[in-house]
Protein backbone atom coordinates (compact mmCIF):
# COMPACT_ATOMS: atom_id res chain seq x y z
CA UNK A 1 0.00 0.00 0.00
CA UNK A 2 1.18 3.40 -1.17
CA UNK A 3 1.36 5.61 1.90
CA UNK A 4 2.74 9.21 1.85
CA UNK A 5 5.26 11.02 4.81
CA UNK A 6 6.39 14.25 5.50
CA UNK A 7 8.00 16.77 3.37
CA UNK A 8 11.10 18.06 4.74
CA UNK A 9 10.39 21.52 3.84
CA UNK A 10 7.29 21.44 6.75
CA UNK A 11 9.81 21.71 9.13
CA UNK A 12 10.91 25.03 7.52
CA UNK A 13 6.74 25.86 7.66
CA UNK A 14 6.21 25.31 11.24
CA UNK A 15 9.19 27.66 11.72
CA UNK A 16 7.44 30.19 10.43
CA UNK A 17 4.15 30.08 12.34
CA UNK A 18 6.00 29.64 15.22
CA UNK A 19 8.77 32.48 14.96
CA UNK A 20 8.27 34.32 11.79
CA UNK A 21 10.23 37.77 12.20
CA UNK A 22 13.24 35.39 13.36
CA UNK A 23 16.32 35.56 11.19
CA UNK A 24 16.69 32.08 9.77
CA UNK A 25 19.49 33.37 7.17
CA UNK A 26 22.52 35.61 7.95
CA UNK A 27 25.02 36.19 5.48
CA UNK A 28 27.38 38.74 4.48
CA UNK A 29 26.70 41.33 2.29
CA UNK A 30 30.74 43.02 1.77
CA UNK A 31 32.43 44.65 4.35
CA UNK A 32 32.81 48.76 5.67
CA UNK A 33 36.03 49.69 7.48
CA UNK A 34 37.29 45.99 8.31
CA UNK A 35 33.94 45.15 9.72
CA UNK A 36 31.41 42.97 7.62
CA UNK A 37 28.08 43.99 6.81
CA UNK A 38 25.05 41.93 7.24
CA UNK A 39 22.09 40.65 5.12
CA UNK A 40 19.03 38.59 7.03
CA UNK A 41 16.37 36.47 6.13
CA UNK A 42 13.31 35.93 8.66
CA UNK A 43 11.74 32.78 8.70
CA UNK A 44 8.57 34.01 7.57
CA UNK A 45 10.79 35.71 4.66
CA UNK A 46 12.10 32.52 3.57
CA UNK A 47 8.61 30.74 3.82
CA UNK A 48 7.53 33.27 1.12
CA UNK A 49 10.76 33.15 -0.71
CA UNK A 50 10.40 29.52 -1.22
CA UNK A 51 6.60 29.08 -1.50
CA UNK A 52 7.66 31.54 -4.78
CA UNK A 53 10.13 29.30 -6.09
CA UNK A 54 8.17 26.52 -5.82
CA UNK A 55 5.10 28.49 -7.92
CA UNK A 56 7.26 29.49 -10.44
CA UNK A 57 9.87 26.15 -10.80
CA UNK A 58 6.01 24.00 -11.34
CA UNK A 59 4.86 26.45 -13.84
CA UNK A 60 8.69 25.90 -15.33
CA UNK A 61 7.86 22.29 -15.56
CA UNK A 62 9.85 21.47 -12.47
CA UNK A 63 8.00 19.18 -10.02
CA UNK A 64 7.66 15.66 -8.65
CA UNK A 65 10.15 13.49 -9.90
CA UNK A 66 12.43 16.33 -11.76
CA UNK A 67 16.39 15.43 -11.22
CA UNK A 68 17.68 19.09 -10.84
CA UNK A 69 21.48 20.07 -10.24
CA UNK A 70 22.45 22.80 -7.75
CA UNK A 71 25.33 24.15 -8.03
CA UNK A 72 25.44 27.44 -5.98
CA UNK A 73 27.22 28.59 -3.24
CA UNK A 74 25.04 29.20 0.32
CA UNK A 75 23.00 32.43 0.24
CA UNK A 76 19.95 33.87 0.83
CA UNK A 77 18.78 32.90 -2.60
CA UNK A 78 20.27 29.18 -2.45
CA UNK A 79 18.26 28.54 0.61
CA UNK A 80 14.98 29.64 -1.13
CA UNK A 81 15.57 27.22 -4.14
CA UNK A 82 16.01 24.21 -2.38
CA UNK A 83 13.33 24.38 -0.11
CA UNK A 84 11.37 25.25 -3.03
CA UNK A 85 12.78 22.60 -5.15
CA UNK A 86 11.48 20.68 -1.60
CA UNK A 87 8.39 22.30 -2.10
CA UNK A 88 7.46 21.19 -5.48
CA UNK A 89 8.45 17.57 -5.24
CA UNK A 90 12.12 17.47 -7.01
CA UNK A 91 14.89 15.69 -6.72
CA UNK A 92 17.28 18.34 -5.43
CA UNK A 93 21.22 16.86 -6.87
CA UNK A 94 23.98 18.02 -5.12
CA UNK A 95 27.62 17.71 -6.13
CA UNK A 96 31.13 19.46 -4.83
CA UNK A 97 31.95 22.01 -7.64
CA UNK A 98 35.14 21.39 -6.70
CA UNK A 99 36.12 17.81 -7.86
CA UNK A 100 38.21 17.40 -10.20
CA UNK A 101 36.53 18.02 -14.24
CA UNK A 102 35.92 14.23 -15.23
CA UNK A 103 34.43 13.08 -12.21
CA UNK A 104 31.89 16.05 -11.88
CA UNK A 105 31.07 15.26 -15.80
CA UNK A 106 30.86 11.47 -14.65
CA UNK A 107 28.33 12.56 -11.81
CA UNK A 108 26.45 14.56 -14.11
CA UNK A 109 26.09 12.34 -16.90
CA UNK A 110 24.84 9.56 -14.86
CA UNK A 111 22.28 12.08 -13.36
CA UNK A 112 21.26 13.10 -16.45
CA UNK A 113 19.44 16.68 -15.25
CA UNK A 114 16.20 17.79 -15.97
CA UNK A 115 16.66 20.82 -14.57
CA UNK A 116 19.76 22.99 -13.54
CA UNK A 117 20.43 25.84 -11.09
CA UNK A 118 23.90 27.55 -10.83
CA UNK A 119 26.09 30.50 -11.01
CA UNK A 120 26.93 31.81 -14.07
CA UNK A 121 30.61 29.97 -13.92
CA UNK A 122 28.42 26.97 -13.73
CA UNK A 123 26.10 27.50 -16.39
CA UNK A 124 29.28 28.20 -18.55
CA UNK A 125 30.77 24.85 -17.82
CA UNK A 126 27.16 23.38 -19.49
CA UNK A 127 27.84 25.36 -22.51
CA UNK A 128 31.17 23.54 -22.94
CA UNK A 129 30.73 20.54 -21.84
CA UNK A 130 26.63 19.68 -23.44
CA UNK A 131 26.42 16.00 -23.01
CA UNK A 132 25.41 15.25 -19.36
CA UNK A 133 22.70 17.81 -20.31
CA UNK A 134 20.59 16.35 -23.38
CA UNK A 135 17.32 16.14 -21.24
CA UNK A 136 17.89 19.44 -19.45
CA UNK A 137 14.74 21.50 -20.29
CA UNK A 138 14.92 23.95 -16.92
CA UNK A 139 17.98 26.17 -16.62
CA UNK A 140 17.69 29.30 -14.04
CA UNK A 141 21.00 31.45 -12.98
CA UNK A 142 21.63 32.54 -9.61
CA UNK A 143 22.52 36.22 -11.06
CA UNK A 144 21.43 37.68 -14.50
CA UNK A 145 20.69 35.05 -17.11
CA UNK A 146 23.21 35.84 -19.56
CA UNK A 147 23.28 31.82 -21.19
CA UNK A 148 20.03 31.58 -21.59
CA UNK A 149 17.16 30.38 -20.12
CA UNK A 150 15.68 32.44 -16.47
CA UNK A 151 16.83 34.48 -13.61
CA UNK A 152 16.26 33.22 -10.16
CA UNK A 153 14.56 36.64 -9.89
CA UNK A 154 12.55 35.86 -12.81
CA UNK A 155 11.52 32.38 -11.16
CA UNK A 156 10.46 34.07 -7.82
CA UNK A 157 8.54 36.83 -9.55
CA UNK A 158 6.86 34.04 -11.86
CA UNK A 159 5.71 32.62 -8.49
CA UNK A 160 3.94 35.19 -7.09
CA UNK A 161 3.25 35.62 -3.16
CA UNK A 162 -0.13 33.02 -2.79
CA UNK A 163 1.20 29.96 -0.60
CA UNK A 164 2.05 26.56 -1.83
CA UNK A 165 0.59 23.59 -1.34
CA UNK A 166 3.90 21.62 -0.97
CA UNK A 167 3.83 18.25 -2.47
CA UNK A 168 3.43 15.00 0.06
CA UNK A 169 5.85 12.28 -1.23
CA UNK A 170 5.36 9.08 -0.78
CA UNK A 171 6.72 6.54 1.17
CA UNK A 172 10.23 5.92 -0.87
CA UNK A 173 9.99 9.37 -2.79
CA UNK A 174 13.44 10.26 -3.70
CA UNK A 175 13.90 13.93 -2.32
CA UNK A 176 17.58 14.60 -2.87
CA UNK A 177 20.97 12.53 -4.94
CA UNK A 178 23.72 13.57 -2.37
CA UNK A 179 27.07 13.14 -3.79
CA UNK A 180 29.72 11.69 -1.47
CA UNK A 181 33.20 13.35 -1.58
CA UNK A 182 34.67 10.94 -3.70
CA UNK A 183 38.13 10.63 -1.46
CA UNK A 184 38.07 7.13 -2.77
CA UNK A 185 37.19 7.51 -6.27
CA UNK A 186 34.55 8.95 -8.49
CA UNK A 187 31.70 10.39 -6.30
CA UNK A 188 28.56 7.96 -5.51
CA UNK A 189 25.34 9.28 -5.67
CA UNK A 190 23.17 8.39 -2.57
CA UNK A 191 19.20 8.68 -3.38
CA UNK A 192 17.95 10.00 -0.03
CA UNK A 193 13.88 10.62 0.87
CA UNK A 194 12.08 12.68 2.39
CA UNK A 195 11.69 10.63 5.74
CA UNK A 196 15.88 10.00 5.62
CA UNK A 197 16.00 13.70 5.91
CA UNK A 198 13.69 13.85 8.51
CA UNK A 199 15.12 11.19 10.54
CA UNK A 200 18.58 12.88 10.15
CA UNK A 201 16.99 16.42 11.71
CA UNK A 202 15.42 13.99 14.56
CA UNK A 203 18.55 12.64 15.03
CA UNK A 204 20.72 15.39 15.45
CA UNK A 205 18.57 17.14 17.78
CA UNK A 206 18.04 14.32 19.87
CA UNK A 207 21.69 13.73 19.96
CA UNK A 208 23.28 17.27 20.69
CA UNK A 209 20.32 18.67 22.39
CA UNK A 210 19.43 21.31 19.75
CA UNK A 211 16.57 23.83 20.44
CA UNK A 212 15.15 26.26 18.33
CA UNK A 213 16.36 29.82 18.59
CA UNK A 214 19.93 28.83 18.47
CA UNK A 215 22.15 30.07 16.14
CA UNK A 216 24.24 28.21 13.44
CA UNK A 217 27.54 29.16 12.49
CA UNK A 218 27.64 26.79 8.98
CA UNK A 219 31.00 26.65 7.44
CA UNK A 220 29.24 23.32 5.38
CA UNK A 221 26.83 23.84 2.94
CA UNK A 222 25.04 20.70 3.44
CA UNK A 223 24.83 20.74 7.04
CA UNK A 224 23.68 24.18 6.88
CA UNK A 225 20.58 23.31 5.18
CA UNK A 226 19.62 21.12 8.35
CA UNK A 227 19.32 24.88 10.23
CA UNK A 228 16.45 26.37 9.23
CA UNK A 229 14.70 22.19 9.56
CA UNK A 230 16.25 22.58 13.32
CA UNK A 231 14.89 26.12 13.75
CA UNK A 232 18.11 27.69 14.34
CA UNK A 233 19.13 30.60 12.46
CA UNK A 234 21.74 29.76 9.98
CA UNK A 235 25.00 32.36 9.90
CA UNK A 236 27.23 31.73 6.92
CA UNK A 237 30.74 33.61 7.27
CA UNK A 238 32.96 35.25 4.95
CA UNK A 239 35.03 32.15 3.35
CA UNK A 240 35.01 30.06 -0.03
CA UNK A 241 32.91 27.15 0.87
CA UNK A 242 34.78 25.05 -2.09
CA UNK A 243 38.13 25.65 0.70
CA UNK A 244 37.22 25.21 4.18
CA UNK A 245 40.76 24.86 5.35
CA UNK A 246 41.60 28.20 3.67
CA UNK A 247 38.51 29.48 5.96
CA UNK A 248 39.88 32.90 7.66
CA UNK A 249 39.87 31.92 11.27
CA UNK A 250 39.53 35.82 12.29
CA UNK A 251 35.97 35.70 10.24
CA UNK A 252 34.83 32.58 11.74
CA UNK A 253 35.44 34.60 15.05
CA UNK A 254 33.76 37.85 14.05
CA UNK A 255 30.92 36.15 12.77
CA UNK A 256 30.64 33.55 16.22
CA UNK A 257 30.94 36.99 18.34
CA UNK A 258 28.42 39.03 16.38
CA UNK A 259 25.80 36.82 16.04
CA UNK A 260 26.55 34.89 19.43
CA UNK A 261 26.69 31.68 17.67
CA UNK A 262 25.89 28.56 19.78
CA UNK A 263 26.51 26.30 17.33
CA UNK A 264 29.34 25.50 14.87
CA UNK A 265 30.12 22.44 12.16
CA UNK A 266 33.23 22.68 10.56
CA UNK A 267 35.76 19.89 9.02
CA UNK A 268 38.91 18.78 11.17
CA UNK A 269 40.65 21.40 8.81
CA UNK A 270 38.51 24.42 9.71
CA UNK A 271 38.26 23.98 13.57
CA UNK A 272 42.29 22.39 13.51
CA UNK A 273 43.20 26.26 11.82
CA UNK A 274 40.37 27.91 14.32
CA UNK A 275 41.75 26.46 17.25
CA UNK A 276 45.91 27.52 16.43
CA UNK A 277 44.39 30.61 15.70
CA UNK A 278 42.18 31.09 18.74
CA UNK A 279 45.37 29.62 21.61
CA UNK A 280 47.60 32.37 19.59
CA UNK A 281 45.32 35.32 19.80
CA UNK A 282 43.49 34.47 23.51
CA UNK A 283 39.92 33.73 22.14
CA UNK A 284 37.47 32.65 23.90
CA UNK A 285 33.88 31.51 22.43
CA UNK A 286 31.48 32.09 25.60
CA UNK A 287 28.21 32.09 23.60
CA UNK A 288 29.44 28.51 21.77
CA UNK A 289 27.17 25.55 23.32
CA UNK A 290 28.77 22.50 21.25
CA UNK A 291 31.17 22.35 18.04
CA UNK A 292 30.42 19.58 15.65
CA UNK A 293 33.59 18.34 13.93
CA UNK A 294 32.87 15.48 10.85
CA UNK A 295 34.37 14.85 7.42
CA UNK A 296 37.68 12.81 8.80
CA UNK A 297 39.46 11.32 11.70
CA UNK A 298 39.27 14.29 14.63
CA UNK A 299 43.14 13.93 16.37
CA UNK A 300 42.82 14.29 19.68
CA UNK A 301 45.29 17.33 19.77
CA UNK A 302 42.62 19.30 17.71
CA UNK A 303 39.72 18.71 19.78
CA UNK A 304 42.14 19.91 22.74
CA UNK A 305 42.90 22.80 21.22
CA UNK A 306 39.39 23.66 20.28
CA UNK A 307 38.36 22.95 23.60
CA UNK A 308 40.23 25.07 25.22
CA UNK A 309 38.31 27.76 23.84
CA UNK A 310 34.96 27.04 24.74
CA UNK A 311 33.28 27.90 28.38
CA UNK A 312 31.89 26.14 30.66
CA UNK A 313 29.77 22.58 29.67
CA UNK A 314 30.43 23.27 26.21
CA UNK A 315 32.36 20.80 23.96
CA UNK A 316 33.45 19.69 20.52
CA UNK A 317 31.47 16.29 19.20
CA UNK A 318 32.80 14.30 16.70
CA UNK A 319 29.90 12.82 14.75
CA UNK A 320 30.54 9.73 12.91
CA UNK A 321 29.20 8.68 10.11
CA UNK A 322 29.17 9.26 5.93
CA UNK A 323 26.86 10.99 3.37
CA UNK A 324 25.16 7.58 2.81
CA UNK A 325 24.13 7.55 6.74
CA UNK A 326 24.70 10.78 9.19
CA UNK A 327 25.21 10.67 12.06
CA UNK A 328 26.20 6.81 13.13
CA UNK A 329 28.14 7.20 16.54
CA UNK A 330 29.08 10.33 18.70
CA UNK A 331 31.57 11.63 21.46
CA UNK A 332 32.48 14.55 22.87
CA UNK A 333 35.97 16.20 23.46
CA UNK A 334 35.35 15.42 27.43
CA UNK A 335 35.58 12.13 27.39
CA UNK A 336 38.20 11.64 24.41
CA UNK A 337 40.74 14.21 26.21
CA UNK A 338 40.44 12.13 29.57
CA UNK A 339 39.92 8.47 28.64
CA UNK A 340 39.92 7.64 25.11
CA UNK A 341 43.25 9.89 24.00
CA UNK A 342 45.70 7.59 25.88
CA UNK A 343 44.14 4.42 23.76
CA UNK A 344 45.02 6.33 20.77
CA UNK A 345 47.93 7.37 22.11
CA UNK A 346 49.00 3.55 22.46
CA UNK A 347 48.03 2.37 18.55
CA UNK A 348 43.92 1.27 19.58
CA UNK A 349 42.61 3.74 17.27
CA UNK A 350 40.22 6.80 17.66
CA UNK A 351 37.10 5.99 19.27
CA UNK A 352 34.01 7.68 17.84
CA UNK A 353 31.36 6.79 20.60
CA UNK A 354 28.17 4.66 21.25
CA UNK A 355 25.64 4.46 18.26
CA UNK A 356 23.02 7.20 18.87
CA UNK A 357 19.77 6.15 19.03
CA UNK A 358 17.67 4.93 16.02
CA UNK A 359 21.30 2.90 14.31
CA UNK A 360 22.55 -0.57 14.67
CA UNK A 361 26.07 -0.60 14.40
CA UNK A 362 27.50 -3.86 13.77
CA UNK A 363 31.03 -5.28 12.95
CA UNK A 364 31.76 -8.04 10.04
CA UNK A 365 34.43 -9.51 8.64
CA UNK A 366 36.72 -7.88 6.53
CA UNK A 367 35.88 -8.68 2.45
CA UNK A 368 36.09 -6.99 -0.77
CA UNK A 369 33.23 -8.79 -1.98
CA UNK A 370 29.38 -7.79 -1.85
CA UNK A 371 27.29 -9.46 0.15
CA UNK A 372 23.59 -9.56 -0.72
CA UNK A 373 21.87 -11.04 2.32
CA UNK A 374 22.76 -10.84 6.08
CA UNK A 375 23.65 -13.72 8.56
CA UNK A 376 24.73 -13.37 12.09
CA UNK A 377 27.86 -15.65 11.04
CA UNK A 378 28.97 -12.32 8.77
CA UNK A 379 29.46 -10.93 12.75
CA UNK A 380 33.52 -10.57 13.38
CA UNK A 381 34.22 -12.08 17.26
CA UNK A 382 33.93 -9.00 19.85
CA UNK A 383 36.77 -6.77 19.80
CA UNK A 384 38.50 -7.64 16.66
CA UNK A 385 38.88 -5.32 14.08
CA UNK A 386 36.22 -5.13 11.18
CA UNK A 387 34.08 -3.51 8.48
CA UNK A 388 31.50 -1.24 10.19
CA UNK A 389 27.93 -1.74 9.40
CA UNK A 390 24.97 0.37 10.06
CA UNK A 391 21.09 0.34 9.79
CA UNK A 392 18.74 2.68 10.62
CA UNK A 393 15.70 4.92 9.62
CA UNK A 394 18.58 7.62 7.94
CA UNK A 395 20.65 4.77 6.43
CA UNK A 396 20.07 5.32 2.75
CA UNK A 397 19.13 2.43 0.21
CA UNK A 398 20.94 3.03 -2.90
CA UNK A 399 23.41 5.02 -5.14
CA UNK A 400 21.80 6.63 -8.00
CA UNK A 401 22.91 4.88 -11.49
CA UNK A 402 25.53 2.46 -9.58
CA UNK A 403 24.12 -0.58 -9.15
CA UNK A 404 27.51 -1.94 -8.70
CA UNK A 405 28.68 0.00 -5.63
CA UNK A 406 25.03 -0.52 -4.06
CA UNK A 407 25.57 -4.37 -4.54
CA UNK A 408 29.06 -3.74 -2.99
CA UNK A 409 28.10 -1.14 0.06
CA UNK A 410 24.38 -2.69 0.77
CA UNK A 411 23.29 -6.11 2.81
CA UNK A 412 19.64 -6.93 2.52
CA UNK A 413 17.93 -8.12 5.60
CA UNK A 414 14.29 -9.10 4.81
CA UNK A 415 12.57 -4.98 4.43
CA UNK A 416 16.49 -4.02 6.29
CA UNK A 417 19.16 -2.52 4.44
CA UNK A 418 22.36 -2.50 6.12
CA UNK A 419 24.74 -0.17 4.90
CA UNK A 420 28.40 -0.80 4.72
CA UNK A 421 30.48 2.11 6.34
CA UNK A 422 33.79 1.31 4.51
CA UNK A 423 35.27 1.98 7.48
CA UNK A 424 36.94 -0.71 9.75
CA UNK A 425 36.96 -0.40 13.85
CA UNK A 426 36.24 -2.91 16.70
CA UNK A 427 33.63 -2.03 19.79
CA UNK A 428 35.24 -2.46 23.04
CA UNK A 429 33.63 -3.40 26.12
CA UNK A 430 32.09 -0.72 27.22
CA UNK A 431 29.96 -0.52 23.83
CA UNK A 432 31.64 2.18 21.95
CA UNK A 433 32.93 2.23 18.89
CA UNK A 434 36.79 2.67 17.61
CA UNK A 435 37.35 3.50 13.96
CA UNK A 436 40.71 2.38 12.67
CA UNK A 437 40.78 3.94 9.04
CA UNK A 438 39.42 2.72 5.35
CA UNK A 439 39.39 -0.37 4.71
CA UNK A 440 40.53 0.14 1.40
CA UNK A 441 43.42 1.64 2.72
CA UNK A 442 44.63 -1.13 4.99
CA UNK A 443 48.18 -2.34 3.86
CA UNK A 444 48.53 -6.39 3.83
CA UNK A 445 51.79 -7.59 4.27
CA UNK A 446 53.33 -10.83 4.48
CA UNK A 447 53.21 -10.80 8.41
CA UNK A 448 49.47 -9.72 8.70
CA UNK A 449 47.31 -6.54 7.74
CA UNK A 450 48.41 -2.95 9.31
CA UNK A 451 45.51 -0.27 9.29
CA UNK A 452 45.96 3.37 9.46
CA UNK A 453 44.57 4.99 12.04
CA UNK A 454 45.90 3.18 14.94
CA UNK A 455 49.57 3.05 13.61
CA UNK A 456 49.30 6.82 12.64
CA UNK A 457 47.83 7.77 15.60
CA UNK A 458 50.75 6.64 17.58
CA UNK A 459 53.14 8.56 15.73
CA UNK A 460 50.93 11.63 15.31
CA UNK A 461 51.42 12.50 19.42
CA UNK A 462 55.09 13.70 18.58
CA UNK A 463 54.90 17.75 18.87
CA UNK A 464 56.72 18.16 15.87
CA UNK A 465 54.62 16.60 13.70
CA UNK A 466 51.14 17.66 12.01
CA UNK A 467 50.02 14.27 10.78
CA UNK A 468 51.29 11.12 9.36
CA UNK A 469 49.91 8.84 6.34
CA UNK A 470 50.49 5.04 6.33
CA UNK A 471 50.56 3.66 2.93
CA UNK A 472 51.29 0.17 1.44
CA UNK A 473 53.42 -0.54 -1.49
CA UNK A 474 53.59 -3.41 -4.26
CA UNK A 475 51.08 -6.58 -3.97
CA UNK A 476 48.50 -6.78 -1.52
CA UNK A 477 49.79 -9.39 0.38
CA UNK A 478 53.17 -8.56 0.13
CA UNK A 479 53.12 -5.00 0.83
CA UNK A 480 55.95 -3.03 2.21
CA UNK A 481 54.18 -0.41 4.61
CA UNK A 482 55.57 3.13 4.63
CA UNK A 483 54.95 6.18 7.33
CA UNK A 484 54.83 9.24 5.54
CA UNK A 485 55.35 12.47 8.28
CA UNK A 486 54.16 16.09 7.19
CA UNK A 487 56.00 17.99 9.96
CA UNK A 488 54.55 20.93 11.57
CA UNK A 489 55.23 24.31 10.12
CA UNK A 490 57.25 25.45 13.40
CA UNK A 491 58.71 22.24 13.68
CA UNK A 492 63.10 22.71 14.45
CA UNK A 493 64.21 19.38 14.57
CA UNK A 494 66.31 18.32 11.39
CA UNK A 495 64.96 15.60 9.68
CA UNK A 496 67.18 12.73 10.56
CA UNK A 497 67.04 13.66 14.24
CA UNK A 498 62.92 13.22 14.36
CA UNK A 499 62.90 9.93 11.98
CA UNK A 500 65.45 8.65 14.49
CA UNK A 501 62.86 9.90 17.60
CA UNK A 502 59.38 8.25 15.34
CA UNK A 503 61.05 5.09 14.89
CA UNK A 504 62.05 4.89 18.71
CA UNK A 505 58.60 5.77 19.55
CA UNK A 506 57.31 3.36 17.04
CA UNK A 507 59.31 0.81 18.84
CA UNK A 508 57.80 1.01 22.35
CA UNK A 509 54.25 0.27 21.21
CA UNK A 510 53.57 -3.36 19.58
CA UNK A 511 50.83 -1.85 16.80
CA UNK A 512 53.46 0.21 14.98
CA UNK A 513 56.39 -1.82 15.55
CA UNK A 514 56.53 -3.55 11.77
CA UNK A 515 56.24 -0.19 10.45
CA UNK A 516 59.89 0.64 10.30
CA UNK A 517 60.51 2.88 6.95
CA UNK A 518 59.60 6.20 8.08
CA UNK A 519 60.27 9.21 5.16
CA UNK A 520 59.88 13.25 5.48
CA UNK A 521 57.11 14.46 3.24
CA UNK A 522 57.66 17.94 1.33
CA UNK A 523 54.90 19.84 1.20
CA UNK A 524 51.29 18.84 2.50
CA UNK A 525 49.67 15.78 1.87
CA UNK A 526 47.00 16.07 -0.85
CA UNK A 527 43.29 16.16 0.48
CA UNK A 528 39.86 15.41 -0.41
CA UNK A 529 38.20 19.00 -2.14
CA UNK A 530 35.13 18.72 0.43
CA UNK A 531 36.90 19.06 3.76
CA UNK A 532 40.08 19.10 3.15
CA UNK A 533 40.68 16.94 5.72
CA UNK A 534 40.67 13.08 4.00
CA UNK A 535 44.14 12.22 3.08
CA UNK A 536 44.31 10.85 -0.88
CA UNK A 537 46.52 8.04 0.35
CA UNK A 538 45.71 5.95 -2.68
CA UNK A 539 47.75 9.13 -4.52
CA UNK A 540 50.26 8.69 -2.07
CA UNK A 541 51.02 5.15 -2.53
CA UNK A 542 50.91 5.66 -6.54
CA UNK A 543 53.37 8.47 -6.03
CA UNK A 544 55.98 5.85 -3.97
CA UNK A 545 55.60 3.56 -6.57
CA UNK A 546 56.17 6.36 -9.65
CA UNK A 547 59.52 7.04 -7.33
CA UNK A 548 60.80 3.71 -6.90
CA UNK A 549 60.39 2.94 -10.61
CA UNK A 550 62.30 5.97 -11.44
CA UNK A 551 65.41 4.36 -8.74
Amino acid sequence: MTTTTANIASHLEAMAALEPKRAAIIAPAGSSGGTTRWQRLSFDALQRSSDAYAHGLTKLGVGPGVKTVLMAPPGLEFFGLVFGLFKCGAIVVLIDPGIERQALLQCLDEVRPQAFVGVLKAQLARRLFPKPFVDTKTVITLGPALLGGHSAEQVRALGGSEPFAMTAPTDGQPAAILYTSGSTGVPKGAVYTHDMFDAQVRTIRRTYGIAPGEVDLATFPLFALFGPALGMTVVLPDMDFRFPAKADPAHLVEAIRTHRCTTMFGSPALVDNLGRHGLEHGVTLPTLRRVLCAGAPVRPDVLERMQRLLVGDAQVHTPFGATESLPVASIGSREVLTETARGAASGQGLCVGRPVQGVTARIIGISDEPIATWSDELQAPQGEIGEICVAGTQVTHSYHARPEATAGAKIRSGDLVIHRMGDVGYFDKQGRLWMCGRKGHRVETAQGTLFTVPIEEVFNTHAQVKRTALVGVGPRGQQRPVLLVEKEAHASTPDDVLLAELRELGQRIPATRPVTDLRIFRGTFPVDRRHNAKIEREKLARQLEAEEAKA
